[in-house]
């Protein structure tokens, strides 16, 4: 199952044990992809981890 990168267009290969909201990595770019859907396979740019501060 491939996603196209959101980044760079470049065909992402998902694992077949892939879960939406995972977190990978495109190997063309390295930009970190959430996958936001399975059903069709689609990618979205990972949010940022924000720091809490202790909160």
């Amino acid at each position: 199952m491939t996603a196209s990168c959101p980044e760079c267009a470049a065909d992402v290969t998902l694992a077949a044990d892939t879960m939406e909201s995972e977190i990978v990595a495109c190997p063309d770019c390295g930009a970190e992809l959430e996958v936001v859907s399975l059903d069709p396979p689609t990618l979205a740019l990972a949010p940022e981890v924000e720091e809490d501060w202790g909160e």
